[in-house]
């Protein structure tokens, strides 16, 4: 059942990448893209709501009972046992500058438990996914984080350094990237991806909606990484996210201000 539902997911979130695909290469081409300003201030375009569109009628198809939470087209059935949270653009703004740093996100959740997540970068060809215990499925790279252990020596990343949707992590940023060895913005759900193929040693956001977070709690961790929000806990649906390889994962958390927990 698990391997089925990942297998599902990873369908998903390349069906919606490919969708999104086709728009932005025509985007990039000059061809122009509708685009509205939501009320949160973030940009929308018919690309992203085609994209959901598109996975909705798959998981209508094949998933009639589960529920839908979506980015631009809300919630369907919010009383299902289980539920899909997709992102079918995630870094919009990327998109719709033509840089190819963003993707397709697609998470089942049942409760807070994430039981598979997926990840496609149609631009650059690559694929990441994984669900607790079935290991982790990767496209166009190698999966496992780094074995970096000094904060010293690792490259951090976020999404945007001035933290708009959460001014208290801007100062801990800070004294995180002046610690690093290199900090960039090469952010949205792409730095996931790099810290789950050992590409860079820590990804975090200081705001985030479960669409956007819940596919990454599974990936990370199959790849041997720890991942936690900004509480430290556990969990895709909590106060943004901080993914780490292993081997720093207490020390930058520290300097970040983020409560440890010990493993038990």
């Amino acid at each position: 059942m698990t391997q089925s539902l990942l297998e599902a997911a990873i369908e998903v979130a390349k069906l919606t990448g490919d969708v999104a695909l086709s728009y932005y290469k025509a985007h990039v081409r000059g061809e122009r893209l509708r685009i509205e300003t939501k009320a949160d201030g973030s940009p929308v375009s018919h690309a992203d709501r085609a994209s959901e569109q598109a996975a909705r009628a798959f998981l209508q198809r094949y998933f009639p009972e589960d529920g839908v939470l979506g980015e631009e087209l809300g919630e369907t059935r919010p009383d299902a046992k289980r539920k899909w949270c997709i992102d079918p653009i995630d870094g919009t703004k990327s998109f719709l500058a033509g840089a190819p740093l963003w993707g397709s996100l697609v998470a089942l959740v049942e409760g807070d438990t994430v039981l598979a997540g997926a990840a496609r970068f149609p631009v650059t060809a690559e694929a990441i996914a994984a669900a607790p215990g079935a290991g982790v499925v990767v496209e166009g790279g190698r999966a496992g984080v780094s074995s970096v252990s000094s904060v010293a020596d690792a490259l951090v990343l976020t999404t945007d350094e001035r933290f708009l949707d959460a001014p208290e992590c801007a100062a801990p940023w800070r004294s995180l990237a002046g610690a690093a060895r290199l900090a960039r913005t090469w952010g949205d759900c792409f730095g996931y991806y790099l810290v789950a193929t050992g590409r860079a040693e820590l990804m975090t956001d200081g705001r985030l909606s479960p669409w956007d977070a819940a596919c990454f709690i599974p990936i990370i961790e199959e790849a041997g990484g720890v991942i936690t929000d900004w509480d430290g806990k556990r969990t895709g649906f909590g106060r943004g996210l901080v993914a780490t390889n292993r081997a720093v994962a207490g020390a930058a958390r520290e300097i970040l201000g983020v409560p440890v927990q010990r493993e038990t």
